[in-house]
């Protein structure tokens, strides 16, 4: 919550952007909850809105040229620093400087199809669609950037719509569109289904028969919507 109270006087011209933020998240949730009627739909943001695969290797090989690299169709695993490290133990450090630098997380590009798709989720009856990211532990630009993004891409009234948290499992939900295979936290049962977004990292491994995939943003993410509401 202090992440998400502090960061909004860094966009501002002088004044707070948004209006009693974490009170206008807190109140939007618990009518929902309340009413047991609205479908609430979490969406990360880093590999599933904003291309964070294809902005970290174009930005490493610019700073690191002739390091050893690896490319997208090469990627396994979601921990991008954990594969470079096998490749070379200080490449795991490089990698990190990469996103730990200024202006990495606002100059990601948009993933294709999915800044449209949560406007028009916005727009949708009964549904309240949320960013739900983690920051990364190196603060100094990351949650900024973050905010910075989504009123470039999606407009100054979504940040309201804006949850930064390192632990998603206390989040509460209907849906969370996210490209990691696996979301622990305290919580271990919560309230959201997991909808694995696919990735480069991710889309040659297994997932459990109960477990559903969201291919691309061109794949039916409306019908997954209805599903749930269902």
């Amino acid at each position: 919550m202090l992440l998400l109270f502090g960061t909004t006087r860094l966009l501002g011209r002088g004044t707070t952007l948004l209006r009693d933020p974490v009170k206008r998240i807190c109140v939007n949730m618990s009518s929902t909850s309340a009413s047991g009627k609205r479908l609430r739909v979490l969406v990360d943001m880093d590999g599933v809105l904003a291309d964070f695969e294809g902005g970290f290797l174009k930005k490493y090989r610019a700073r690191y040229p002739s390091e050893p690299y690896i490319t997208l169709d090469d990627r396994r695993g979601f921990w991008v620093s954990t594969q470079y490290g096998r490749l070379r133990s200080d490449l795991c450090e490089k990698a990190i400087s990469i996103w730990e630098s200024k202006d990495f997380f606002i100059e990601l590009e948009p993933l294709p199809g999915g800044v449209e798709a949560v406007k028009e989720m916005a727009k949708m009856d009964n549904t309240d669609v949320f960013i739900c990211t983690s920051p990364i532990k190196q603060y100094k630009h990351c949650p900024y950037e973050k905010y910075a993004w989504v009123e470039k891409h999606l407009g100054h009234d979504f940040l309201e719509q804006v949850i930064l948290t390192r632990d998603k499992t206390l989040i509460t939900g209907d849906i969370l569109i996210d490209d990691k295979p696996d979301i622990l936290g305290v919580e271990p049962k919560p309230t959201w289904e997991h909808i694995l977004f696919t990735a480069c990292h991710n889309e040659h491994q297994p997932t459990s028969p109960s477990q559903r995939r969201l291919l691309s943003w061109s794949d039916d993410w409306r019908a997954i919507l209805d599903s749930k509401r269902q």
